[in-house]
């Protein structure tokens, strides 16, 4: 039995009798076809029981190599390990970028990807609309390619894969000219405001982030403007932000999304020009990210629903003010793959990290679904959550094709977990 193997947060210790750390990918074909029942470790950033195992678990820690760009293609190949911030600073320096990075850097790519892990932006997809191919090993051993140019419905089906598909050791991103960002806060944005000229807010830069504590005064606390500049030097770049935006104000000194956090840790902000990659994220790698000590969840609802979901969380304030360190808007444009909660349709993200307590958490989340649950909203696969499997599978118009898809790379559930099992295959 493991011992004191943890999660990031340090929330969830992992039930797997045996770790593997493989360096290669005919290690992993040996680990898979040796054992009975097998998951797969990222960086461990999953707040729940995604990624656990009773038996066996692979660790992907040491398969973080980038291992190339293709120029004419406009792609980049990557062992499944590689957390975003190597991997970022390695395409940055070769004059290419992704097109959105999440809250933290730290995080593996093969992690994100599977669990539909997003940033923000109207425009921009969640990080798994990226992949452009993957490699995996199967249940037998087997190594399986999938594209998106030659395998369509497989390939959308396994893109956002829940670790159910096999260990993927390899994935092929799209990538694109490298650019230059700046980064503007504003503080106290009324909710009121947000109400009337949501789009305009939200479509205010390439990636914009809204926080708020939902209070008795109805406002967002900071709103995160991330804007695409052509070069540090040109002309958007050098202009200054606006002094007003929606009755929200201008921040003239940096700001952290929790209140008494270290603004150390987070990524430049004051209009100050720079690499995508050190705007993109709210945190820099080199830091914690967040607070450290945390719990976390997230629903993703529908964009036409957003408004009625904010009014509705906003009623539970009484109930989360004890809870809740901060919470996040963002947006997240749709997509087409099977098991991403943007599936052909646009949504909006609230997220709230929690203080870490929780039992007290675990009693609050059922109120906050069901207070959530007439907008069809979805949660975030790797954080947590209490909505009953049987409220949760509906909401996935491709899950029974995506079962088919697990059964038929996994016929004999190697890759199976409680977590999977309840979610996706019981029918009571």
């Amino acid at each position: 039995m493991l011992h004191n193997e943890t999660n990031w947060a340090g929330n969830y210790t992992y039930s797997a009798a045996r770790l593997h750390r493989p360096e290669t990918v005919e290690a992993v074909q040996e680990i898979v076809t040796r054992c009975r029942k097998v998951r797969v470790l990222g960086t461990r950033h999953s707040f729940n029981g995604i990624a656990d195992c009773p038996e066996d678990m692979v660790s992907l820690e040491r398969l973080d190599r980038v291992l190339g760009i293709d120029a004419e293609r406009r792609t980049v190949t990557v062992e499944a390990g590689v957390r975003y911030g190597h991997l970022c600073r390695h395409l940055d320096r070769a004059g290419y970028a992704l097109h959105n990075l999440a809250s933290l850097p730290h995080i593996s790519v093969a992690g994100a990807c599977a669990t539909a892990t997003h940033g923000s932006g109207d425009r921009n997809g969640n990080l798994a609309t990226a992949v452009a191919g993957l490699e995996f090993v199967t249940a037998d051993g087997a190594v399986v390619t999938l594209s998106r140019d030659e395998n369509g419905d497989t390939f959308r089906g396994a893109v956002v894969g829940l670790g159910g598909l096999g260990v993927v050791t390899k994935l092929t991103l799209d990538i694109e000219p490298a650019f230059a960002m700046r980064q503007v806060v504003y503080d106290d944005l009324p909710l009121a405001r947000l109400e009337a000229h949501f789009d305009a807010v939200t479509s205010g830069a390439y990636s914009v982030s809204l926080f708020t504590h939902w209070r008795d005064d109805a406002r967002f606390s900071q709103v995160w403007r991330k804007e695409r500049v052509a070069a540090a030097g040109d002309a958007g770049a050098s202009s200054a932000p606006e002094t007003e935006w929606f009755g929200a104000t201008l921040a003239t000194d940096r700001r952290h999304p929790i209140t008494g956090m270290p603004v150390e840790n987070c990524t430049e902000q004051l209009g100050i020009p720079g690499p995508w990659q050190e705007r993109l994220p709210h945190f820099r790698m080199e830091f914690t990210p967040s607070s450290g000590e945390e719990l976390q969840s997230e629903y993703l609802v529908p964009r036409p629903h957003a408004l009625a979901a904010f009014r509705a969380v906003h009623e539970l304030r009484e109930h989360l003010a004890p809870l809740l360190q901060v919470s996040e808007v963002r947006t997240v444009a749709a997509d087409d793959l099977w098991m991403s909660p943007c599936y052909r349709q646009p949504c909006v993200g609230l997220h709230f990290t929690w203080v870490k307590d929780w039992p007290a958490v675990r009693e609050l989340l059922p109120v906050l679904e069901e207070q959530l649950a007439p907008f069809d909203a979805r949660p975030h696969w790797g954080k947590l959550f209490t909505t009953p499997p049987a409220q949760l599978r509906p909401l996935y118009e491709k899950l029974p094709d995506f079962r088919d898809l697990l059964q038929s790379y996994d016929p004999h559930g190697k890759f199976r977990n409680a977590f999977l099992e309840t979610y996706l295959f019981e029918t009571h």
